[in-house]
């Protein structure tokens, strides 16, 4: 399956890099047990096999070609690649791979061997996109390296070893605290290197990296931080990497309510999901006709099973997103889609509050304000952030309006909480409340702030340009 059209792929424009070598041949002899003889980079990891995750991650970043190596258990290999590739994908078969994984990197020389700069991944690493960015942003010949390992990554890893600012070798018995993610940016000089490490009798690729940087500077890249990393080579590395995927997927700017009870109950609800695939698309409508649900019990007066269900909404709202992100499946259309779904299950839920209210003897009047205070706060709520997000405007205090519950996460905790003790006129003003304290504090925010004075915003005509795409008049 390939990877969505719609996704957004942005591509640093200083990197000159447009071809990705993905080494895909070793026997995975550690992990012989879990793979039954077979290629440990069919082993699926977050849904997806560990060949098809490096290949669309290299998709993502903007390769436009990925030339991958196979060699132990090559078919299947080459059928997986070249199905999450979409045309990208060019298989090449190493003849005599076994010494080592530089052999492996040789057979790729008639394909890639013209390229000025390449990506050499090691295809049984798992690597954020934010690392490899960060070393696309390099813009020259280096290697992604973790200055922090643990002891037992660093016991078992390829060291790097830097000294006047930049990489001078490789090996497993180097002295030194860096390892290597096994993601390199690469000249095509690493062939001959190749060649010359070979006649010499040293098969691996660190010989190979350990000439290169005798010949040209390497540099060394950091992991960002917050970014992962994983190399699979035995049955504990592989639930580590299952693990690690799945703390992944909770969001900086997540909100008090999602931190704590909705993301720990909603990314294990993803992982167990993850095998079967499902579109993220498929799981918003989903989530919608929970919240639909929600809003039917609730408007019938059953506030328990309706308070309960409006929080199911919550929690299992954050699935989409996640499969999405753990199987790389993001695009602007599924976002659309969520976004509106959202809104429309919200104003559902909140309209119910006031049909409950209504029925249990609130005057109209006042059944028809609150009820319009909540929708209108809410919409407000979500509309400032993501406009000032849009806009690149100061964002507001996020972590901060979290413990106000003014995010959709508090929103529907308010709704189900008030629900279950049969108050739904106080969920109405909790939620009108919350929600537009916090639309206000980021208009606060973003008004303290100059905005032709924001690092990187944008002022005058340039400003002018973007709100009329937008289709927002430009300023008087």
């Amino acid at each position: 399956m390939c990877a969505d059209p719609d996704a957004n792929f942005i591509v640093p424009d200083a990197c000159p890099v447009r071809t990705a070598v993905v080494l895909a041949a070793g026997n995975s002899e550690r992990l012989r047990a879990v793979t039954g003889g077979g290629s440990k980079l069919l082993l699926r990891i977050g849904g997806l096999p560990l060949i098809e995750r490096t290949v669309r991650m290299a998709t993502r970043i903007g390769m436009e070609r990925i030339v991958v190596v196979t060699g132990h258990d090559a078919e299947r290999i080459a059928h997986t690649a070249e199905q999450a590739g979409c045309g990208r994908v060019a298989v090449v078969r190493a003849p005599d791979w076994e010494p080592g994984n530089g052999c492996s990197l040789a057979a790729a020389a008639a394909v890639a061997g013209e390229e000025p700069m390449f990506l050499l991944l090691t295809g049984d690493h798992v690597l954020d996109e934010a690392a490899l960015r960060a070393l696309l942003a390099a813009a020259g010949p280096a290697a992604l390296v973790d200055p922090n390992p643990d002891p037992t990554v660093l016991a078992e890893g390829t060291r790097a070893v830097l000294a006047g600012g930049r990489i001078i070798a490789f090996g497993k018995n180097r002295e030194s605290g860096l390892v290597d993610c096994g993601a390199f940016c690469a000249p095509a000089d690493l062939f001959a290197c190749q060649v010359e490490a070979a006649a010499e009798g040293d098969y691996g690729l660190a010989g190979a990296l350990t000439r290169l940087a005798s010949r040209v500077p390497v540099q060394a890249v950091p992991v960002p931080a917050g970014a992962y990393w994983q190399d699979v080579d035995t049955p504990a590395d592989l639930a580590h990497a299952h693990d690690m995927l799945r703390r992944s997927l909770a969001k900086p700017v997540d909100g008090l309510v999602s931190r704590w009870l909705n993301r720990p109950l909603s990314t294990r609800l993803t992982m167990q999901l993850a095998p079967l695939r499902p579109s993220p698309n498929l799981v918003t409508w989903l989530v919608c006709g929970l919240g639909l649900l929600a809003a039917g019990l609730l408007a019938a007066g059953q506030g328990v099973a309706g308070g309960f269900l409006a929080q199911a909404t919550s929690v299992v709202d954050g699935v989409d997103g996640e499969l999405a992100r753990l199987q790389l499946r993001e695009s602007p259309r599924g976002a659309l889609l969520d976004g509106v779904l959202d809104r429309l299950a919200d104003g559902a839920i909140l309209a119910s509050l006031g049909v409950w209210a209504l029925s249990g003897g609130l005057p109209a009047t006042w059944t028809v304000g609150l009820v319009a205070a909540a929708i209108t706060a809410a919409l407000l709520s979500m509309a400032t952030k993501d406009r000032i997000a849009a806009l690149g405007l100061p964002p507001g205090p996020e972590h901060r309006l979290g413990h106000l519950l003014s995010g959709r996460d508090g929103r529907l905790l308010l709704v189900a909480v008030f629900a279950v003790v049969g108050k739904p006129e106080a969920a109405l003003a909790a939620v009108a409340l919350t929600s537009g304290l916090g639309a206000m504090l980021r208009v606060w925010r973003a008004w303290r702030v100059p905005y032709s004075d924001e690092p990187g915003g944008r002022s005058g005509p340039e400003r002018d340009r973007t709100d009329a795409k937008a289709g927002t008049p430009p300023k008087a």
